[in-house]
C-alpha cells in the first residue's frame, strides 16, 4: 500500500504487482551492490611500506574479493554490511587497476602506491591555491603555482566538510591528480608539503585533507577520549547540555539556551536564534565523528597540523590547550593503531589579534615534548592584520624538511635555532641553542631580545651572536636573571636564524613558572 496526499487529501492507491516486485528488486539490488569506502576510488595512492586496510559495504554474508596487481584479499561481510581485507607491504609502485568483486565488480583505476599523509586543521590547512576556490585564501604568486603544478604522481583528496553528533563510516570527496586544472582547489598547504616530498623522493604522495576554519582542537577529539578525561570532560557535557536544550527547544534564541563556546576572537554578538550546536566548529567531536572516524584506519606516514586561533575559554583556555594537543595526538595515534606516528605542526605566525599571542605559541611548542613531532615555525611570514597570510610556500618548505629529515633520512637542516637553556655572567644572559650552526640575524642587529631582573619587569636588550649563543645585556638591569625573546602577538623584525635561514620560535626562560602560575589562577589546580 502506497500513501500519498493529492489535492490536499490522503488517499489510498494499490500498487500494481509488479511494480511491487520492481521496487523490491531495485532495493535488494542496493543493499547487495559492493561498495568501497570512498577512499578507494579513482587516482587514489596507498601507502607503502605497511599493511594497507581497504573496506567499505556489501550484503551481509557476501564474499568480497580485493585485487590489486598480483595481490588478492578476500573478506566476509559482517552482519552490519561492512568488510575489510588488508593488502600485504607493498613497495612504491603503479599504477595499477584495483578490482572489488562480490555480487558485482567496483574497478578503480590509476591506483598508486607511495606516501600517504593527512593535513587537518582550521582555515590554514583549508587556505586553497587560489582565491578563485576560497575568497579568504589565494597564495602570493597563485597564478605562477598553478601553472607549475604538473605532478602526476601528487593527488589530493579534498574531503567535504560534515559535522556529526555521532561518528560516521563515509566521507565525501574525490583524488584529484596535481594539475593546473586541479591546483587552484586544493589546500595550499597540503599541496606544497606534497609536492615537496614528491620531488626529493621521486615517489608517489597523497595528501588527504580534512581540515575545517574557526575548528578548534576539541572538536578533533573522540567522545571517548573526551568524556575519560578530567579537564576536557566538562567541555563535553557542557556541548550535550547545548544539545538536548537544541533539540527539545529547536526554535529558541541564543539568551534563552545554555551558553556556546566563546574562542579568544570571540566578539559580543546580539541575541538571534539558536543553531544547531552539531554544526559549531567550536564543539568538541564534531569534526572528529563527520572526518576522522570516516577514513579510519586508511593506511598513512604521518600527520601535518594547522589550528591555533581558535581556543575556547580566554587565558584559562590557553593554559590548557598544551593538553588539548597532546590528546589529540595521542587519541588519533591510538585509533590509527600505527604506533606513534609523525606529528608535525605549524606554530601560529605574528598578527595583531588576541588569540595569535607568545602564549599560544609557547602552548604549540610544548607538543614537542611528544615523540615523533615537529614544529614549522612562521614567525618571519605572518601579516599583521590578516589571519590568513598569503606566504605559503616558506610553510610548506619548512614542514617537508622535517619530514624529510625525520622519516626520510635526508640529510638537511630542519629547524631554526631551538632554545636549550641560559647562564647568568655578570651583566650578561648568554643563551644556548639546539640547531645552531650559523647563528645570525638576519638582515642586521638581533632584534626583539629582552631581559628582566628580580622584579621580572622586561626591557629591550642588546643581542650578539657569540658561537653558537646569544649573549643579551641590558645597561637598565646590572642583575639579570631571565631573557625572552619575540615575546609579542606581531614581533615584527625578530630575525634570529642559522645558516639555514630558518627561524628560531619566540621563547622566555621563565615559562614553567608562568605556565603554572597561569595553570593555578584559572584551573584551580
Amino acid at each position: 500500500m502506497n500513501r500519498f496526499v493529492s489535492k490536499g487529501k490522503v488517499t489510498m492507491k494499490r500498487i500494481r504487482p509488479y511494480t511491487a516486485a520492481l521496487i523490491l528488486s531495485f532495493a535488494a539490488a542496493a543493499f547487495a551492490e559492493v561498495k568501497p569506502n570512498q577512499l578507494f576510488t579513482d587516482h587514489a595512492v596507498l601507502q607503502s611500506g605497511m599493511p594497507v586496510p581497504v573496506w567499505g559495504t556489501a550484503d551481509p554474508g557476501e564474499r568480497v574479493v580485493v585485487t590489486l596487481g598480483k595481490r588478492t584479499q578476500s573478506a566476509i561481510t559482517g552482519p552490519d554490511g561492512k568488510w575489510m581485507i588488508k593488502l600485504g607491504k607493498m613497495s612504491p609502485a603503479g599504477p595499477f587497476t584495483m578490482t572489488i568483486q562480490g555480487k558485482n565488480t567496483v574497478v578503480v583505476n590509476d591506483v598508486l602506491v607511495g606516501e600517504d599523509w593527512i593535513g587537518s586543521g582550521q582555515s590554514n590547512m583549508a587556505f586553497t591555491v587560489s582565491k578563485k576556490a576560497a575568497s579568504f585564501a589565494g597564495m602570493l604568486d597563485e597564478d605562477k603555482e598553478i601553472a607549475a603544478a604538473n605532478y602526476p604522481q601528487l593527488r589530493i583528496f579534498m574531503a567535504v566538510t560534515n559535522k556529526t553528533y555521532e561518528p560516521q563510516s563515509e566521507i565525501k570527496g574525490e583524488w584529484k591528480i596535481a594539475t593546473p586544472e586541479n591546483a587552484a582547489a586544493f589546500s595550499a598547504v597540503a599541496y606544497l608539503f606534497g609536492r615537496d616530498l614528491n620531488q626529493a623522493l621521486k615517489e608517489p604522495v597523497g595528501m588527504i585533507v580534512v581540515a575545517f576554519g574557526a575548528s578548534t582542537a576539541e572538536s578533533w577529539i573522540s567522545r571517548p577520549v573526551m568524556s575519560g578525561d578530567p579537564q576536557l570532560r566538562p567541555m563535553l557535557s557542557r556541548f550535550d547540555d547545548l544539545y538536548r536544550f537544541y533539540q527539545s527547544h529547536p526554535n529558541a534564541t541564543t539568551d534563552q539556551s545554555p551558553p556556546g563556546p566563546q574562542t579568544i576572537n570571540s566578539r559580543p554578538g546580539k541575541p538571534g536564534p539558536l543553531r544547531d550546536p552539531v554544526q559549531d566548529q567550536h564543539q568538541p567531536t564534531v569534526l572528529y565523528n563527520g572526518m576522522v572516524h570516516p577514513i579510519l584506519p586508511f593506511a598513512m606516514r604521518g600527520v601535518i597540523w594547522y589550528q591555533g586561533e581558535s581556543i575556547v575559554g580566554g587565558k584559562a583556555g590557553v593554559a590548557l590547550y598544551p593538553h588539548v594537543m597532546e590528546t589529540l595526538v595521542k587519541d588519533w595515534r591510538a585509533e590509527w593503531g600505527e604506533g606513534d606516528f609523525p606529528f608535525y605542526c605549524v606554530q601560529l605566525p605574528p598578527l595583531k589579534n588576541p588569540s595569535n599571542n607568545p602564549m599560544v605559541r609557547e602552548g604549540q611548542a610544548k607538543l614537542l615534548s611528544l615523540r615523533h613531532t615537529g614544529m614549522a615555525v612562521t614567525l618571519d611570514v605572518g601579516d599583521p592584520t590578516n589571519v590568513h597570510p598569503k606566504d605559503k610556500e616558506p610553510v610548506g618548505d619548512r614542514l617537508s624538511r622535517i619530514a624529510l629529515a625525520n622519516v626520510y633520512g635526508k640529510k638537511l637542516e630542519f629547524s631554526g635555532p631551538v632554545y636549550t637553556g641560559m647562564k647568568v655572567r655578570g651583566s650578561e644572559i648568554v643563551v644556548t641553542f639546539k640547531h645552531a650552526e650559523g647563528l645570525t640575524g638576519k638582515g642586521g642587529p638581533l632584534e626583539w631580545f629582552q631581559v628582566a631582573g628580580a622584579d621580572g619587569k622586561y626591557v629591550d636588550a642588546t643581542a650578539k651572536v657569540r658561537g653558537k649563543t646569544v649573549a643579551v645585556h641590558s645597561d637598565q638591569v646590572p642583575a639579570p636573571v631571565s631573557v625572552r625573546y619575540a615575546w609579542d602577538n606581531y614581533p615584527q623584525g625578530a630575525n634570529l636564524v642559522n645558516s639555514a635561514g630558518l627561524p628560531a620560535a619566540p621563547f622566555r626562560s621563565d615559562s614553567q613558572d608562568a605556565l603554572a602560575t597561569i595553570s593555578k589562577e584559572f584551573t584551580g589546580k
